[in-house]
């Protein structure tokens, strides 16, 4: 099963993270992927529950372009066509050779922190 991990950090945190991610792939160790945020706000914008179920419906359907996911969960193309330019900018979806949409990942793991840790 191949999976994503997605954490909100803080930015000293993040350069750790990237650091001890880099050490890691340089060693030839096995790198989970992941995508970082600053806070919820920006993690909440960019993946928002809409744009969850379209990663769900391509997961489950792949082989189909923009026009027909749009057609097949019946919303709007140009919510659909910028809902998945954001996914793959942030690289929660992508595209073949034909402009066919798949999912790289079989999971999505979200981790955020409630408390500052010392």
């Amino acid at each position: 099963m191949k999976r994503i991990e997605i954490e909100v950090l803080k930015p000293s945190e993040a350069l750790n993270a990237f650091k001890n991610t880099w050490n890691a792939a340089k060693g030839k160790k096995k790198v989970v992927p992941r995508i970082v945020f600053g806070s919820l706000r920006e993690l909440f914008s960019s993946i928002t529950e809409k744009r969850m179920e379209v990663i769900r419906f391509i997961a489950a359907h792949e082989g189909l372009n923009t026009r027909q996911v749009s057609q097949e969960l019946a919303r709007d193309y140009k919510n659909i066509h910028t809902d998945v330019s954001q996914l793959i900018e942030i690289g929660l979806l992508e595209k073949d050779d034909d402009g066919c949409l798949f999912s790289p990942y079989d999971e999505i793991v979200i981790h955020t922190n409630i408390r500052d840790v010392a």
